[in-house]
C-alpha cells in the first residue's frame, strides 16, 4: 500500500493565497526592520529590543487553532537544544519538523512537542506556520493505521542571499527582533507497513537568537528556499 502524505509534504496543497502569505512572511524577515509586523501580523507587546548589535554568524557547513502547552516529555520529537547559533539551531529544528512516529505519538502530543521549540515572545511567534506542518486528525489516524514514522538528517544550512544582503545593507536592523532566516537542506527517511523510502527536503525557517540566549523557532516558510 503506498504511504500516506508525510508531515513534511503536508502543506503542498495549500491555496495560492496561503502560499503568497508564506512568501510574504519570509520576505518580511529578510527586510528585518519590519520583520514582526509583516511576519506575524500581531500587535506589539511593548518589548524593548536590546541595544547591542549582533552581526549574523558565518554560515555553517554543508492547521490547528488550538495551541498546546509545551511538553518536557521525550518522544520522537526531541527537546529543544541549547544552541545560540542560528544555522545550527535551524538544522536541529528542521530535523524536529521532519521527525515523527504515529505508532507511539498522538497528534496532540506531536503538537505539544513542537510547541516547546517556539519563541515565548508572542509578538514574534507564528505558531500556525509550525502547526500547519502536522496533518489534520483524520489523516494522522490514517498514517497511524500504517505505522508511519520518520527520521531525518540535515547536513546543510545557510543564510539565504536576500537575508545576507539585507543585513549587510542595514546591520543594526537585526536588533529589532534578532530573527534570522535560515535555509536547511536534508533528507527524510519514512517507513510504513511493508515499505519505506527517503526523500530530499528543504525549508527556510525564521529563528530568534537574542544575545546571551538560546535560539528558538519563530516561523516556518516551506516555499522559500533560496
Amino acid at each position: 500500500m503506498p504511504r500516506l502524505p508525510s508531515l513534511s509534504s503536508y502543506g503542498a496543497t495549500w491555496s495560492a493565497t496561503r502560499r503568497i502569505a508564506v512568501v510574504a512572511a519570509v520576505a518580511a524577515v529578510l527586510l528585518a526592520a519590519a520583520v514582526i509586523i509583516a511576519l506575524l501580523t500581531r500587535s506589539d507587546t511593548g518589548h524593548q529590543p536590546p541595544e547591542t548589535v549582533a552581526p549574523a554568524p558565518a554560515d555553517s557547513p554543508s492547521s490547528t487553532t488550538t495551541v498546546p502547552k509545551p511538553s518536557s516529555t521525550t518522544g520522537p520529537v526531541p527537546a529543544p537544544p541549547q544552541i545560540s547559533d542560528p544555522v545550527t539551531y535551524a538544522k536541529a529544528a528542521a530535523r524536529m519538523l521532519w521527525s515523527y512516529d504515529t505508532r507511539t505519538t498522538s497528534r496532540d502530543q506531536q503538537l505539544a512537542f513542537m510547541r516547546a521549540w517556539m519563541t515565548k515572545e508572542s509578538a514574534y511567534q507564528d505558531w500556525s506556520s509550525v502547526a500547519g506542518q502536522v496533518p489534520d486528525p483524520v489523516l494522522w489516524l490514517r498514517m497511524a493505521d500504517q505505522d508511519q514514522h520518520a527520521t531525518a538528517n540535515t547536513p546543510e544550512g545557510h543564510y539565504p542571499g536576500a537575508f545576507k544582503q539585507a543585513l549587510a545593507e542595514n546591520p543594526s536592523a537585526i536588533t529589532e527582533a534578532y530573527i534570522y532566516a535560515v535555509t536547511v537542506n536534508g533528507e527524510q527517511r519514512i517507513t510504513w507497513k511493508g515499505g519505506g523510502g527517503a526523500e530530499d527536503r528543504a525549508v527556510t525557517l525564521a529563528v530568534q537568537c537574542r544575545p546571551s540566549h538560546d535560539c528558538t523557532l519563530a516561523a516556518v516558510a516551506p516555499n522559500v528556499t533560496q
